[in-house]
């Protein structure tokens, strides 16, 4: 019996399901979770030492490589100075100053625990600051568990939200309003009917909770002139695009600058860390400054604010890189979609930048209706054999796949090379 076989079987005892976050469970694919021990480059280690060629990177964060010797080494200094304090800290003054240096739309950030925190956080001041109480989110756009937000779509998307989970009221969700990705049409659907209660409008700019699902031409566009055109918040959710895609993200990517932005994973460098900031003058009503009550014991934590300075620092003084992850996507995943077009197979091979996701359907995927259409068995076989093969994928269809400033072209010709035998078995 493997050491992860056994782990997990301990696990399941303990811990429901035998994880601590859905996503990490094998349940959709079949087979044991694999029990990770180490980390370095490109590669995860599992407790049976066996190499895996990582493209989860800890859910976006890794953008440099796992265990990159500079964050190491200014988490190790601050560990040496004390876990956590309680109190203020010259370490989230460079944080904050970094981060509305990098991203032109922040004026004002504030430090949280985790990306749910974050987009609860901007919720509530959006709400505060408008004075309404309705959210437009989009179905297949995941924006952490909180309850307002665990929301489905429905028979179509011109109802109020329907709680996605037992336990949660439906009084939570009443206010919560789903529309289409990639569908203007539907969000001025909402505006027309009940505009003047509509306190935001929550987009991940780069839909990458239904796999990647890019914005189409004009789309971002459309729900900022809606918002400005109706007195509603717009929010971006980058907890997954924020810093990958350039230094100001998705925003700086497409040209289109949010009233306020929620960050986790890179920002922390592989700690757990969170941030929303954006508009001067809506994050002065959080408080101690205004009356939107917001607070976190451990939030701005030193260790995790060292990690987080540490790779904001590389990655602002080397823009370059961006250049080159992004190039390395475009032709990555572009080898794929070629791969798939000489096998004869209709599958869609959607991508923007490092991230990237293959969909086993024929329809294109343009929103969370059009991921659904996925062959999700197929994707099993998929993640099943790459596996095998050394190749760590996250164990579910409707996530991306993260490439790192680690992953070399030799690397990955021969993840393209595995690729191509998975498709001619099928």
């Amino acid at each position: 019996m493997t050491k992860s076989r056994q782990l997990f079987e301990e696990a399941v005892k303990v811990i429901p399901g035998g994880v601590n976050s859905p996503v990490r469970a094998f349940g959709s694919v079949g087979g044991t979770p694999r029990f990770i021990r180490r980390a370095e480059g490109a590669y995860l280690y599992d407790e049976d030492d066996n190499a895996y060629l990582d493209f989860v990177g800890s859910w976006g964060p890794m953008i440099l490589g796992h265990s990159h010797a500079d964050v190491l080494k200014s988490v190790q200094e601050a560990c040496q100075q004390g876990l956590s304090f309680g109190a203020a800290t010259a370490a989230e003054v460079d944080m904050a100053k970094l981060v509305c240096e990098m991203v032109p739309s922040v004026e004002m950030v504030r430090m949280v625990n985790s990306g749910t925190e974050a987009v609860m956080s901007a919720i509530r001041v959006a709400r505060g600051f408008t004075g309404r109480d309705k959210i437009v989110k989009f179905a297949g756009c995941y924006h952490g568990h909180s309850d307002g937000l665990l929301v489905q779509a429905g028979s179509g998307v011109m109802t109020s939200g329907v709680p996605d989970s037992l336990g949660v009221p439906m009084g939570c969700t009443k206010d919560t309003l789903t529309a289409r990705y990639n569908d203007l049409d539907s969000v001025r659907a909402h505006f027309a009917r009940c505009g003047e209660e509509i306190a935001a409008v929550i987009a991940e700019p780069v839909a990458a909770n239904m796999g990647v699902v890019p914005p189409a031409p004009g789309f971002l566009q459309g729900l900022r002139e809606l918002c400005d055109a109706y007195g509603a918040v717009l929010i971006f959710d980058e907890v997954i695009t924020g810093f990958r895609l350039g230094t100001d993200g998705a925003q700086g990517f497409y040209g289109v600058m949010p009233d306020i932005t929620t960050f986790g994973k890179i920002i922390g460098g592989g700690m757990p860390v969170g941030a929303y900031g954006g508009k001067r003058c809506i994050m002065e009503l959080v408080s101690p400054l205004g009356d939107v009550y917001q607070a976190g014991t451990l939030s701005g934590n030193p260790v995790a604010m060292a990690a987080g300075i540490a790779q904001l620092t590389i990655l602002k003084e080397h823009p370059e890189y961006y250049k080159s992850l992004n190039g390395m996507g475009d032709w990555f995943y572009g080898q794929i979609a070629g791969r798939l077009e000489k096998a004869g197979l209709p599958w869609q091979m959607n991508h923007v930048g490092s991230l990237g996701c293959l969909y086993f359907t024929s329809q294109e995927v343009r929103d969370y209706e059009g991921a659904k259409t996925s062959d999700t068995e197929v994707f099993a076989a998929y993640c099943n054999y790459m596996l095998r093969e050394g190749i760590y994928l996250a164990p579910s269809q409707f996530e991306a796949m993260f490439l790192s400033l680690a992953h070399t072209e030799e690397l990955l010709k021969e993840v393209l090379e595995r690729i191509t035998i998975f498709l001619q078995k099928i």
